[in-house]
């Protein structure tokens, strides 16, 4: 366990990543301890970097466009590159990685167009940029906001999975107008109430609930709970390409899922058509998880591995070189049509 943390800073931080914006009454509830105290613990949390909660693009995926960007650099140019691409909206992680390129971008955008506009205009001219490759998603199986610390009992992760549901609206509602300035501040804190967004953007409150009730429900975003690497003891961060046959795809992405290490998942184009991240304890992993993948999925094909070294940005939020929050966030602008 992280000497900053104790089992009860587990159990908080494993109920937000199920339910992030739960009221602190009813974690409370669930958790057995009362409201100031949860509300207490999870700005200490925060004020340490340690964890964080934010909205993104996301939410079905069907809105914007995702793609992987592997990226190659000039010598002794890594630096200004990264500082650059981390400034970039559009690049909502930056991962510096091992084997064959330099940096791993996540990139987010509204469209195929603003896509292109990027990796071939703006990335290229990139003072620093040698090369790119990108692998456009075509399908989101698995994101972050998936996957848990091992901290709650099955009963209460259950117990906040059905506060996380009644906050989800049964029918899909189209976002209000004019939403970009509260995706904004909720990318910079997804606990938001409409009290505070209404602060924040100097509209009226009742105005600001219901359009709130309506962007939560528009299933534009995703929101999640972030940790700093540290403290989940998950430390290491790698990403694998593999190729599968389309006949063998749905029962590839159903087995994959039952893997606890797996982080993301997404289907791209390209021969290597599935590209995942693995979060682990440390790289001696990466052998078992190898193991096991040929021994359960005999059939798929692992083109490539890597570790991410360093991650200096994670959907929007700068990282210290601790992969700790520095409160900085660039939001994601996929969505500043809205």
């Amino acid at each position: 366990m992280h000497p900053e943390l104790d089992e009860k800073d587990l159990r908080l931080l494993h109920g937000l990543q199920v339910a992030p914006r739960i009221p602190w009454t009813e974690a409370a509830r669930i958790l057995g301890t009362n409201a100031t105290s949860e509300a207490a613990r999870w700005a200490r949390l925060r004020d340490r970097g340690l964890a964080w909660i934010t909205a993104h693009p996301g939410g079905t995926y069907r809105r914007v466009t995702l793609a992987l960007v592997e990226v190659d650099c000039l010598p002794g140019a890594r630096r200004a590159v990264v500082d650059a691409v981390c400034a970039d909206p559009r690049a909502v992680t930056v991962e510096e990685s091992t084997r064959g390129r330099d940096l791993l971008l996540t990139v987010i955008t509204g469209n195929l167009a603003a896509l292109t506009e990027y990796v071939l205009d703006d990335l290229e001219a990139l003072p620093g940029v040698a090369r790119q490759r990108t692998y456009v998603a075509t399908a989101v199986h698995r994101h972050g906001s998936h996957w848990r610390l091992d901290a709650l009992s099955p009963a209460e992760e259950a117990a906040f999975q059905a506060v996380a549901r009644r906050e989800t609206a049964a029918v899909p509602m189209t976002p209000p107008r004019d939403a970009w300035p509260l995706i904004e501040a909720l990318a910079t804190d997804g606990r938001s109430s409409a009290a505070d967004l209404a602060r924040a953007t100097g509209r009226n409150p009742a105005t600001t609930r219901r359009q709130l009730a309506r962007l939560l429900a528009s299933e534009l975003l995703s929101f999640r709970c972030e940790l700093a690497s540290e403290v989940s003891s998950w430390t290491v961060s790698s990403t694998w390409t593999a190729h599968v046959e389309p006949a063998d795809h749905r029962k590839t992405v159903r087995a994959l899922a039952t893997m606890p290490e797996l982080r993301m998942c997404i289907s791209t184009t390209g021969d290597a058509n599935l590209a995942m991240t693995f979060w682990t304890r440390s790289p001696h992993d990466m052998l078992r998880i190898e193991r096991t993948l040929g021994e359960q999925l005999p059939w798929l094909r692992l083109r490539d591995n890597a570790i991410n070294l360093r991650t200096p940005k994670r959907m929007g939020w700068l990282l210290d070189s601790s992969g700790r929050s520095t409160g900085r966030v660039v939001p994601p602008s996929a969505l500043a049509a809205y």
